[in-house]
């Protein structure tokens, strides 16, 4: 009975299968074409001497015209198995990322919370290209080997049976020497891929900071940590070539051992009178043969090691369950008219320890709420939940009174718009990035969306204008550019209900003054909240939230708890003397 992984690594070879018997079928004839060139050779050394010269050479021109045959067939076959053998495991290896990707892009943020780029990474690229190598060889060789092994076996035990099984005797061995060095480099090499992935990781991290490192003069502390890093992918490695020598290496020495003692055996026995010449050379030959089988089970190992390892950590992610997911009964949300509402919600990033306790809000459709307070009470996180990032530990979050978990997740993102501090732009021309906001829009409704956010002013003044390719992150661009962009792809989107997450805290005061009107044009008519560090900048909000650990402390407008001289007139007074 086929374990669940292993039933799972067997459904990829479904959409292929008809290429897989292809492949398949073209190893049975190269293993068969194999078999065949000795007993050629036997049938010409064994009848050549007895018979006349003319009748010897019709014999040897038409088994030689035969030996050529099966030499082109073989050819023909194994041209096949290594182009299109090779492409099936291409098209394999394509799925499976193309399946993980799709799962890393299902998984909640708590997953990509507790991973690293790098390591995900290693799982997309190194790991799979192993596992490509194995959905094409494993198979193809098993069966050559099998073929090839049985087939010889045949042969050799038909020419001289006592020797056969004096060889043979030597194979339990290398079975046991095989299963022990093979479990070493299995260790070997996971530990090998858990590096390799640390070693991503650290790469990504540094580079991707690479402003950072240089402001401060710190290159050699990244060099230092990424050279530990690497002595550990050294050490690991290390272990692994010292198992896959010793694993080599012996199985090179039984197969050459095993052909040492045909031919001394085989000697002996000639002058003896037991072997004919004829009967040695075909053994020889045969043996010869037993030895590619011999090796390419030794590759089976290494590619099973290899590959299988990978799988494993490949199925490691796979099977990590997406957690936010559609309910079963799952509708989309209709127009939403931006009505929110958290009914006694409570939550926590880890077990025992809620962020939110028993939070209780209203807020009305195309009203805009201010939240504010200390660093850690929960604003970035109660904001998270409208949109599902997260899902409440008890309670509910509704919009017009649906509950958030009872919709689909596309249909309530689609109508939701985030913009935050920290701006992600992807490598491509600004107008991508615009209309990453909506995909399927014009280039006249990104410009318009641009305008909106009083962007398009820069943006005509860049090189090549709106096909201008912003780099790595927008690394091209400034904060206050970066963020009008994000504006104006909210606007794009078109979303009755806006998050803004410290959208302005990171720039200067000039910067941040035409930022805020971006903004103030976009909140119009819809659904908004904003979570701010300056309270200067949410002094216009229609209602004003003070979160502390205990929860909503006060709200009202900022006149009114500047009024009540509890903690946001503490929190304001506090940035005024700043």
């Amino acid at each position: 009975m086929l374990s669940p992984r292993a039933k799972k690594f067997a459904s990829y070879y479904r959409p292929y299968r008809r290429l897989f018997f292809t492949d398949i079928a073209c190893a049975i004839v190269v293993s068969l074409a194999t078999l065949a060139l000795p007993l050629c050779a036997r049938l010409i050394t064994e009848r050549v001497p007895s018979l006349e010269d003319s009748t010897a050479r019709t014999l040897i021109l038409t088994v030689g015209a035969v030996m050529v045959g099966l030499v082109m067939l073989m050819t023909l076959c194994n041209q096949f198995i290594d182009f299109h053998g090779h492409m099936m495991g291409t098209y394999m290896e394509a799925d499976m990322r193309a399946e993980l990707f799709a799962h890393y892009q299902r998984l909640p943020f708590s997953f990509h919370d507790d991973n690293r780029v790098g390591q995900l990474m290693t799982r997309l690229t190194n790991d799979l290209a192993s596992i490509a190598e194995l959905f094409h060889h494993g198979p193809e060789d098993f069966v050559i080997a099998l073929l090839k092994f049985a087939g010889t076996f045949i042969i050799l035990v038909h020419i001289n049976a006592g020797l056969t099984f004096a060889l043979f005797l030597l194979l339990p061995v290398m079975a046991v020497y095989a299963v022990v060095f093979n479990r070493r480099m299995n260790a070997a090499n996971r530990a090998s891929r858990d590096r390799i992935g640390d070693i991503n990781a650290q790469a990504e991290d540094s580079l991707a900071g690479i402003r950072v490192v240089q402001s401060f003069a710190n290159e050699a502390i990244e060099q230092a940590k990424f050279e530990r890093l690497n002595r550990r992918f050294v050490e690991s490695r290390r272990a692994g070539y010292r198992s896959e020598g010793w694993f080599s290496q012996g199985m090179l020495a039984f197969t050459q051992g095993i052909t040492l003692i045909a031919v001394i055996v085989g000697a002996l026995q000639i002058v003896g009178g037991s072997m004919t010449l004829a009967d040695l050379l075909t053994f020889l030959l045969c043996v010869a043969i037993l030895v590619e089988p011999i090796q390419r089970a030794v590759n089976i190992v290494r590619l099973y090691q290899e590959g299988y390892t990978g799988f494993q950590r490949f199925m490691d992610v796979l099977e990590v369950p997406p957690d936010i997911t559609d309910a079963p009964a799952a509708r989309d949300l209709p127009p939403a008219r931006g009505e929110i509402t958290f009914e006694a919600v409570r939550f926590g990033y880890r077990r025992g320890a809620d962020v939110l306790r028993g939070v209780s809000l209203t807020i009305e459709a195309g009203e805009t709420v201010a939240l504010v307070g200390s660093s850690g009470v929960g604003k970035s996180t109660l904001c998270a939940l409208i949109p599902r990032f997260y899902d409440v530990t008890e309670g509910a979050v509704r919009i017009d009174g649906h509950d958030v978990r009872a919709v689909t997740l596309a249909s309530l993102r689609r109508q939701i718009g985030v913009v935050q501090q920290d701006v992600y732009l992807f490598a491509g021309t600004v107008a991508e990035n615009i209309r990453y906001g909506r995909p399927g829009a014009s280039d006249a409704e990104v410009i318009e969306a641009a305008t909106s956010a009083d962007a398009h002013d820069f943006i005509m003044a860049l090189p090549q204008g709106y096909d201008t390719d912003i780099g790595q992150r927008g690394i091209r661009l400034s904060g206050g550019q970066k963020q009008r962009l994000s504006i104006a792809r909210a606007f794009l989107k078109d979303p009755p209900i806006l998050i803004f997450d410290e959208a302005t805290s990171a720039l200067d005061n000039e910067t941040e003054r035409a930022v805020r009107a971006s903004m103030e044009r976009l909140t119009h008519g819809r659904t908004t909240l904003i979570i701010a560090h300056r309270l200067a900048t949410i002094r216009s909000a229609a209602r004003i939230l003070v979160l502390t650990d205990d929860g909503i402390a006060e709200q009202g407008t900022h006149d009114a708890l500047l009024a009540a001289d509890g903690v946001y007139a503490s929190l304001y007074q506090e940035q005024s003397i700043l």
